[in-house]
């Protein structure tokens, strides 16, 4: 099995510029299929190869992915890939407190729930035309929890415990049936509570 690397991302300015949708919706391709061409990203984020080249040259500025190493042929069609297969971000205590920092940080998180919103959508458009044990497979569950803080930093580390072993990055033993699936958890205090 491959190493996992993981990444804490802290600096204002990486936080910044992976809070662009594009850029966040090229990092998650990259991380979910492998390395991929601007050319290969622009058709899954709806863009041109040329603005995804952009993107991933910015994504590359703050070390999140960098080029495979090729041989010969054109360099705009040289992938990409992604420097960690996993990353977590935060902001360091001192700017915690900080306005900007603090709008940077939403942006990110409203960034990820964006696109697991598009990705879901786009999943129930398609479910129709995967085969049958795909279509099986799928859920798509929500649960009203009563539980205290303890319980959910319990709870989010074991179910980060079972799907770690999976992860396509790092996965050498994928069975050949295997194909990229999107797994997103989100668990938080019911705002409306």
């Amino acid at each position: 099995m491959a190493p996992e690397t993981r990444r804490q991302i802290t600096d204002l300015r990486a936080l910044r510029a992976l809070a662009d949708p594009i850029r966040y919706r090229i990092l998650g391709h990259l991380m979910a299929v492998g390395p991929q061409t601007a050319s290969q990203c622009a058709a899954i984020v709806g863009a041109t190869a040329s603005n995804c080249s952009y993107h991933l040259r910015e994504l590359e500025r703050y070390g999140l992915v960098e080029r495979v190493a090729a041989g010969d042929g054109d360099g705009r069609e040289r992938p990409w890939r992604p420097t960690a297969t996993g990353f977590s971000y935060g902001l360091p205590e001192e700017e915690q407190t900080d306005p900007v920092a603090a709008r940077v940080a939403r942006q990110l998180l409203h960034a990820g729930v964006d696109d697991e919103a598009g990705l879901a959508h786009a999943a129930i458009e398609r479910h129709d035309a995967w085969p049958p044990a795909w279509q099986q497979a799928e859920t798509m569950a929500t649960y009203g929890l009563l539980i205290d803080p303890a319980e959910l930093i319990a709870l989010t580390t074991a179910i980060d415990a079972l799907i770690r072993p999976y992860i396509g990055l790092t996965r050498e033993d994928a069975p050949a049936e295997a194909r990229p699936v999107h797994v997103g958890f989100s668990a938080f205090r019911n705002p409306e509570a």
